[in-house]
């Protein structure tokens, strides 16, 4: 693990894991007296207005800690090790390509340095069980600037579910951005049709042709646009092509129907929009194979300010989706409805059990059915490469204690579910 001080990060067009509109929150803190800790996980830039006092002083547009002091008028400077904290449940686990402390407006209030740590934690943990989890530090004790965004690229593959952000001794922090790749549990994926586009299961708007006025990622964000800026807006074409985006599914998977929405678009609304599919399930590139995309829904006109909800009959997967707009305009969300083929499952489920720590890898090995050193060794066997991996480490499992291999047959069959294999 490293983590590398990169000004204009490229992850930071990644997921916000700790975004607000995908669930996340702030669970718990030390200090807040000047400002709520929830501050960090507002979605807009912090904001600044002089002279705006309150009960407890200026008012400010982050998170802000009181100042500390020492242990008397010979000692009146906290010690080294004096810091506060606060805790962040991530909206989705996921693994964490990247931070961004922002200083923003905090001028002589700043922490002298901060750290962030992160924990993987199933389930819906209370304060207390997270005090107690095992955190690894992603990014060291840090010197910090103030007003001032630091973004610091990481290096560690693992699937996390809480960030704890340490600054010493005290002071402020204006925003936090916890930018990664979303990894959903497939166990809770299972059975159900789910927007295969979305992000908050993994969704990535990976391409588009036009981002001028608004984000591609706002097309798969979770909600519904409330204005006009919280879809995607292309600038007007003055030639005879059209724009696209191009959105990688949260996994191989059919997708039985399409919600276009052009919610607030009244004058700028694409005029036809189309949607192609592409499998990318045996190794094939979108990027470089055109030949490979087939046609989802055919040139379908839109209207204005509308929620277009259209049932598809595809007849074959997909593991990418492109829209494309005619000839341009905005769209304020796409939906992707289906569900997950099995070659999709598969590889979510190899990719979830890769990313996991190993304690709640083997965990998950457990409830299926293994004993406690047997889920330990395939646990520590870790990466499994591909299914066919999976499937002989599973199968060199010992022989269970039923008869003729009966209970180790059962779980095997548990635990190549649990694998997607």
């Amino acid at each position: 693990m490293s983590t590398v001080n990169t000004p204009s990060a490229p992850f930071t067009e990644l997921v916000d894991l700790a975004s607000r509109r995908l669930g996340a929150g702030v669970v718990a803190t030390n200090e807040d007296t000047f400002a709520d800790a929830e501050n960090l996980l507002v979605a807009k830039p912090a904001e600044f207005r002089a002279h705006t006092f309150g009960h407890k002083g200026q008012i400010m547009d982050g998170w802000e800690s009181r100042r500390r002091r020492g242990a008397g008028p010979e000692q009146p400077h906290p010690t080294d090790e004096d810091h506060d904290w606060a805790v962040v449940r991530l909206g989705v686990g996921g693994v964490i390509r990247g931070l961004v402390v922002d200083t923003a407006h905090f001028t002589g209030n700043y922490p002298e340095s901060a750290s962030v740590e992160a924990a993987a934690v199933p389930g819906h943990p209370s304060p207390a069980e997270l005090a107690a989890a095992e955190w690894v530090e992603l990014l060291p004790r840090t010197p910090l600037r103030g007003d001032t965004a630091h973004e610091f690229a990481i290096t560690d593959g693992t699937r996390y579910t809480h960030v704890r952000l340490n600054i010493f001794p005290d002071g402020g922090v204006a925003r936090l951005r916890v930018h990664g790749e979303v990894l959903p549990d497939p166990r809770e994926l299972d059975g159900l049709t789910f927007d295969l586009a979305a992000q908050e299961f993994g969704g990535v708007a990976e391409a588009a042709s036009d981002r001028y006025f608004s984000s591609p990622h706002n097309l798969n964000a979770p909600g519904r646009a409330t204005v006009m800026g919280e879809g995607w807006e292309t600038r007007r074409r003055r030639d005879k092509a059209n724009d696209w985006v191009q959105i990688a599914l949260a996994g191989g998977g059919e997708v039985l129907a399409a919600e276009v929405d052009t919610t607030h678009f009244v004058a700028n609304a694409p005029g036809w929009a189309d949607l192609t599919g592409y499998d990318a399930t045996d190794g094939g590139d979108p990027a470089t194979d055109p030949d490979g995309w087939f046609e989802i829904l055919p040139r379908t006109r839109l209207q204005p300010d509308t929620r277009h909800r259209l049932r598809l009959d595809v007849g074959r997967p997909a593991t990418h989706v492109r829209i494309n707009v005619y000839p341009d305009g905005g769209l304020a969300r796409l939906r992707l409805t289906g569900r997950l083929t099995e070659a999709g499952r598969a590889a979510l489920a190899l990719r979830w059990f890769n990313a996991v720590p190993a304690a709640e890898a083997a965990a998950a090995l457990t409830e299926a059915g293994l004993t406690g050193a047997e889920a330990a060794d395939l646990a520590a066997a870790r990466p499994l490469a591909d299914r066919a991996a999976a499937t002989a480490a599973v199968a060199a499992l010992r022989p269970g204690d039923g008869p003729d291999g009966e209970h180790s047959s059962r779980r095997r069959s548990a635990v190549w579910r649990l694998l997607g294999v």
